[in-house]
């Protein structure tokens, strides 16, 4: 368990390292709007996966890439200087596909509620085919049976 805690607290340093150095000093014109959102470490602490989110078009994400891994070796001195601790993980940088599932489940949320509305208008002035309450209760049925 102590491995996580520090798997954890080296994942939230390299995170705010990385963040830090894609903002102010890595000036490659092919970087566009990057944001880390996570990052996770091993648990022998040797490889970290660096998840981020870019703003654009997909030739923006592709150019991003390809930046990302040409600093990838400035980066990763950075986060070794900045961290203190003897085996530096080496780092994978990922594109994260929650800015993509999220909008396809908008979507699919969107289209629930418009057929749901659709179903509402349909609904709209109609009658129960049979009695609004089809369940016969006990004492009706004692009250039928004596009349």
């Amino acid at each position: 368990m102590a491995e996580s805690v520090r798997a954890r607290k080296l994942a939230e340093r390299i995170q705010q390292v990385v963040a830090t150095m894609l903002d102010r000093r890595i000036k490659d014109p092919r970087l566009g709007y990057v944001t880390v959102t996570d990052v996770r470490v091993t648990g022998d602490l040797q490889n970290a996966t660096v998840f981020y989110t870019v703003r654009g078009t997909d030739e923006e994400r592709a150019g991003t890439a390809a930046a990302l891994e040409s600093a990838k070796g400035v980066i990763r001195s950075e986060v070794g200087k900045q961290t203190g601790i003897r085996l530096t993980p080496t780092l994978e940088f990922q594109l994260d596909a929650i800015p993509e599932n999220a909008a396809h489940l908008e979507d699919a949320l969107r289209a629930a509620r418009e057929k749901d509305a659709e179903l509402a208008a349909l609904r709209e002035g109609k009658d129960f085919a049979g009695d609004a309450d089809p369940y016969k209760r006990p004492d009706e049925d004692d009250d039928e049976d004596e009349a």
